[in-house]
């Protein structure tokens, strides 16, 4: 994101992006879907004229890329990186798309069960007060 936008643009921006890279990690319709809502507000941003379609354009082309649905899809991934000047952002980016990632596991529960959880400690005594 480049950083001569306006303030509430700048937010909506950074949001779009952040969908992006949650889209790359997780490969979620919902998530896509998402994205695509966040482009069209972009979208909007450019005035009341609905030829404007550049970020939902771009949104379509970059999920198809991260999918690996699409031929050109480093080439449209590096275009991506091109123009993200956080670098923090950028090397999150890079990670989830990276063709040597595992896939996210889906984890049922945290919380392992552990029926000894008092073990080793000393028995509690009624105190008489």
């Amino acid at each position: 994101m480049r950083e001569t936008a306006t303030e509430p643009e700048g937010r909506l921006l950074r949001a779009w992006q952040l969908a992006v890279l949650r889209f790359a990690v997780t490969l979620d319709d919902d998530d896509r879907m998402h994205v695509l809502g966040v482009a069209g507000e972009v979208d909007r941003l450019g005035g009341a004229d609905d030829a404007f379609h550049f970020f939902r354009r771009t949104s379509a082309e970059l999920c198809t890329a991260i999918s690996g649905q699409d031929a050109d899809q480093e080439a449209v991934i590096q275009r991506f990186l091109a123009q993200i000047d956080n670098v923090r952002f950028k090397r999150a980016f890079e990670a989830a798309v990276a063709r040597d990632r595992t896939p996210p596991k889906l984890v049922a529960s945290r919380i392992k069960p552990n029926n000894d959880l008092w073990r080793g400690l000393a028995p509690r005594r009624a105190t008489g007060t």
